[in-house]
């Protein structure tokens, strides 16, 4: 039994900025405090990555490792938040990596947030839980997504009370995936977990639609799409005619 959505308008009625308006050629660094400050000011939606740090803190960064978006270089996870703070995000003018309640202390309900919560699919739950910690004390527009089927159910179990949802797409091939058994694989890209999870949104890859699982998931349960992530006019065509909505970067619709 899947039970009814928990999927409130504001899921969708404004395009959601990836990572923020960012834009490296003016300083906004994705998944900065700028760039998000630069969404709320147009109005957009956003979506956001986090990390877990040593001592069990939420931190708004992509990436698992900090080399690509820092000067610094190792594990995110093998530092504490403090020295976190510490490390500017590179080209950026002042911002440094900020936390996620840092993050919705800036934006204070303005526009709505979707958090993709990180996972390397092994079971590990302190993330999903801090988020969930840190989403109790937030009145605004908040919704949680994550790649990782284990982290929905896991949030799904507890109670947390804001729209859950899944990052998907069509296939898992890529090498990034190759740690996953054939038959997760398989299963993610069915959403054959859909049972222990209950997505109340579903985030797919544009470059995969259309495609049957999230039409079904649309048309079957009545549960929007967001599609990610839009760059190209062919994309957001796409978006437009089979999703709900979009996660775009690199213009602003």
């Amino acid at each position: 039994m899947i039970g009814a959505p928990n999927a409130p308008d504001w899921l969708v009625r404004r395009p959601i900025a990836h990572r923020g308006l960012h834009d490296r050629t003016a300083g906004l660094i994705e998944n900065s405090l700028a760039a998000a400050r630069a969404a709320a000011a147009r109005g957009f939606a956003i979506e956001c990555d986090v990390q877990l740090t040593a001592d069990g803190e939420a931190v708004v960064f992509h990436d698992f490792d900090l080399g690509r978006l820092t000067g610094a270089s190792g594990p995110v996870a093998g530092r504490r938040a403090a020295e976190l703070a510490e490390i500017p995000l590179s080209g950026a003018a002042g911002d440094r990596i900020p936390t996620l309640g840092e993050l919705l202390a800036l934006i204070g309900g303005r526009v709505p947030l979707v958090c993709e919560v990180k996972s390397r699919f092994s079971g590990d739950m302190r993330l999903a839980e801090r988020v969930a910690e840190i989403a109790a004390g937030y009145a605004g527009p908040l919704a949680v997504k994550s790649f990782d089927p284990a982290v929905v159910a896991h949030l799904r179990a507890g109670g947390l009370p804001n729209p859950l949802g899944i990052v998907a797409e069509g296939s898992y091939d890529d090498p990034e995936w190759a740690d996953l058994s054939p038959d997760l694989r398989a299963g993610l890209a069915a959403l054959l977990h859909v049972g222990d999870t209950r997505p109340d949104f579903l985030s797919w890859r544009v470059h995969d639609l259309p495609h049957a699982a999230p039409q079904l998931f649309r048309a079957a349960l009545g549960r929007p799409v967001m599609s990610w992530t839009v760059r190209t006019p062919d994309q957001r065509q796409r978006a437009a005619r089979w999703a709900d909505q979009m996660v775009f970067e690199g213009f602003a619709p």
